[in-house]
């Protein structure tokens, strides 16, 4: 029997992804143990952050959520409202049948975020996000395609690992974003991503982008 990863190798696992097709297969793997093994184990703290600055922020009219990358479900299980409120989108099958068989969201859609996205019939009040924008996954780019989904004066709170945020370029984007009046200029709050400053990538910081739709 091969030996299980540790925890720290499947977060470097993680970072090391290149393309959505690699996105797919690594999950397919990490999806069933993605709870105990990862997010448990290394303290994993940065949904339960990202729900906290949504349940800061939000106003009432901030509904539906849409939870951008949302994989097993840790955000929305943090935010603890009615899943009627919540839709989750991932690119894994794997990890959105993990989110479905906790019955936390009105739906899941499986997308590619590289790729344009419909717009729904009724938009989202708030788009969060924990986990996506990091090492291997999302740069920048995306951003503006998330506005698909959201009705105007909309709720954004993006998680997006320091180190990501800074190597990619996000600075020039929400700047781009915000010139062209898309979205009111965001504010930027820097927080740890895990519960353990001692512990392998335990220093990890994300910055949370808080910004409305215009």
């Amino acid at each position: 029997m091969p030996k299980k990863p540790t925890p720290t190798e499947l977060l470097e696992g993680a970072y090391a992804i290149e393309t959505p097709q690699d996105n797919l297969t690594y999950y397919k793997d990490f999806s069933g143990h993605y709870d105990t093994e990862f997010a448990t184990r290394l303290g994993y703290v940065y949904p339960a952050v990202i729900a906290g600055f949504y349940s800061k922020y939000a106003t009432l009219s901030d509904r539906p959520i849409a939870d951008i990358g949302c994989g097993t479900g840790l955000v929305a299980e943090a935010l603890n409202l009615p899943s009627s409120d919540i839709h989750g989108f991932d690119i894994s099958p794997d990890m959105l049948g993990q989110s479905q068989q906790k019955g936390i969201y009105a739906d899941l859609h499986a997308v590619d975020l590289t790729k344009p996205l419909t717009q729904p019939k009724t938009p989202f009040g708030a788009v969060v996000s924990a986990g996506t924008f990091t090492h291997g996954h999302l740069g920048p780019e995306p951003l503006e395609n998330l506005l698909t989904l959201a009705a105007p004066s909309a709720l954004f709170c993006i998680g997006v690992n320091a180190q990501h945020y800074a190597a990619k370029g996000f600075e020039p984007v929400l700047s781009r974003l915000t010139n062209e009046a898309k979205i009111t200029k965001p504010k930027l709050e820097t927080v740890p991503i895990f519960s353990d400053p001692n512990s392998p990538h335990g220093k990890d910081t994300a910055q949370i982008l808080i910004y409305r739709k215009t």
